[in-house]
C-alpha cells in the first residue's frame, strides 16, 4: 500500500500552515520586547538632523546620533563637537534627556552662551591676564573673560567645524588642526576626540593630541547637565558628591591663587555627598567670587593615565544617577550661576537660572602660570591622552549594588 494523505489530512495540514503563517506574521508587528518602544520615545527627544545642516565656514555641519543596545542615545554636532543631547532611562525606565541643547544648528550659533555641550580647547578654562611663557617666549592671547583667556579665546574649539566619521552605531571620531598661531597659541595641534556609548550606558570621551611646537593643552567637555530632565527646574536638589579634599581657591576674577584649600567645614566639602543648594548660599568669600560654585576641586589619588570615579550626582525626580570617571588631576564644578532665561531650547524650556549644572574634567585652571599645578605642556614627540567616562544608573540599581 503507497504512503499517502488523505484529502481530508491534507486540507487539516494545509489549514495548520496557514495559521501558523498568520501568528507569526502577527508576532513581527508586535515588538519583542519594550526596547523597541523606548527607542522609540527616545528619539521623539532628539532634534530632527536636517535642522543640524548647514555650511560654516565653508565646512558642512551635521547631526550624528549613536546608540547602544540598552537604548541609550546621543546626538552629537561637528559644530563644536557637542554633546546636543543624551537620553538615558530614569528609575522607572522611562527616557529623559539630561542635558541642555538647541534642537538647530542656528540655535548654538546664535546663542548668548557659547559653550552647551562644546569641546573645550585648547586651553579649558581660565588663563590670567592671557599670558603664559614657554621656552622663554611669552605668548599673549585674546582676553574674553574679563582680564582673563577663557575656554581658548575668542573663537575656540566650540566655534569651528570639526571632520566627523561614524566608525558604527555607538561610536563618532571627530578631529582637528588647529593651526599654528590661532588665538594666538603655539604649533599645529592635530586633535582627535572620540564619543561612544558604552554596554555600560556610559559615555565615554576620549582625547587625543599632537603637536610640532611646544604648547598647553587641556581638553574638555562642556555638557549642562539636569539629571530631572532638559527644562525640569533647579538643580539645587540635585544630590552631588566629589571625591575631593581639597579646592583651588579664586579671585574675584576666578583665577586661583595657587593655593589648595581643605573643603573640611567649608560649603565646598562634598566628600559625603550633599544637596547642590544645602550651603550654596552662605557668607563665603569664594562663594561671592563664583557667584556661587564655579571652583575646581583637586581630586584625590591623582595617577596619570588612571582611571577612577571622581563624583556622582543623583536626580532627585527621576532618580538618575550619574557617575564620573575620568583620568584627569581636576574637576571643574559649575552651578549655573550665571544662566539667565535668555535662551530657549525649543523641547525643553529656557535656561534658567541654575537649572544645569557643568563638571568638566580638567587639568588645573592657570596652570601655565602656576608652577606647583600639574603640567599641561604638551612637546612635539608627545602625545597627549585622556579620557571621561559619564556613567548613568538609577537609584534603584545603585541602592541593590551597594
Amino acid at each position: 500500500m503507497k504512503n499517502r494523505l488523505t484529502p481530508i489530512l491534507a486540507a487539516s495540514l494545509l489549514l495548520v500552515a496557514v495559521t501558523a503563517c498568520n501568528n507569526n506574521a502577527k508576532k513581527s508587528e508586535t515588538p519583542a520586547d519594550s526596547t523597541a518602544v523606548s527607542t522609540d520615545k527616545a528619539a521623539a527627544l532628539l532634534p530632527a538632523e536636517a535642522s543640524f545642516k548647514k555650511t560654516v565656514d565653508g565646512k558642512e555641519t551635521d547631526l550624528y546620533v549613536l546608540k547602544n543596545a540598552k537604548g541609550m542615545e546621543a546626538a552629537i554636532t561637528n559644530y563644536g563637537g557637542r554633546l546636543v543631547a543624551l537620553v538615558v532611562p530614569d528609575k522607572d525606565g522611562n527616557p529623559v534627556n539630561v542635558v541642555d541643547g538647541f534642537d538647530s544648528i542656528d540655535g548654538f550659533i546664535n546663542s548668548g552662551e557659547s559653550y552647551y555641550g562644546a569641546t573645550i580647547g585648547r586651553y579649558g578654562n581660565r588663563i590670567a591676564k592671557g599670558k603664559f611663557t614657554l621656552d622663554g617666549k611669552r605668548y599673549q592671547l585674546y582676553t574674553n573673560n574679563g582680564a582673563n583667556t577663557l575656554h581658548g579665546g575668542k573663537k575656540g574649539y566650540q566655534a569651528v567645524v570639526w571632520d566627523a566619521r561614524k566608525l558604527n552605531d555607538s561610536t563618532l571620531e571627530l578631529t582637528y588642526l588647529s593651526k599654528d598661531g590661532e588665538e594666538n597659541f603655539p604649533g599645529n595641534l592635530h586633535v582627535k576626540v572620540t564619543y561612544s556609548l558604552t554596554d555600560a550606558n556610559g559615555l565615554k570621551i576620549d582625547y587625543e593630541a599632537t603637536t610640532d611646537k611646544t604648547t598647553v593643552v587641556n581638553l574638555t567637555n562642556h555638557a549642562f547637565f539636569n539629571l530631572n530632565g532638559m527644562g525640569s527646574g533647579t538643580i539645587l536638589n540635585h544630590k552631588l558628591w566629589i571625591d575631593a579634599d581639597r579646592f583651588t581657591p579664586v579671585d574675584s576674577g576666578l583665577i586661583p591663587t595657587g593655593k589648595l584649600a581643605v573643603v573640611r567645614g567649608t560649603p565646598f566639602d562634598f566628600t559625603k555627598g550633599d544637596s547642590i543648594g544645602t550651603r550654596i548660599n552662605e557668607d563665603n568669600e569664594q562663594l561671592k567670587n563664583g557667584k556661587g560654585y564655579d571652583h575646581n576641586f583637586v581630586l584625590n589619588d591623582y595617577k596619570p593615565h588612571t582611571r577612577r570615579l571622581a563624583a556622582t550626582v543623583t536626580g532627585d525626580k527621576t532618580g538618575i544617577v550619574m557617575n564620573i570617571f575620568t583620568e584627569e588631576p581636576g574637576l571643574q564644578f559649575y552651578s549655573g550661576n550665571f544662566m539667565k532665561g535668555a535662551n530657549n531650547f525649543g523641547k525643553g524650556g529656557k535656561d534658567d537660572y541654575r537649572t544645569a549644572l557643568a563638571l568638566e574634567t580638567q587639568h588645573f585652571p592657570d596652570s601655565p602660570n602656576q608652577p606647583g599645578f600639574p603640567s599641561t605642556v604638551l612637546k612635539p614627540g608627545e602625545t597627549y591622552t585622556t579620557s571621561t567616562t559619564y556613567e548613568f544608573t538609577d537609584v534603584n540599581k545603585a541602592n541593590s549594588a551597594q
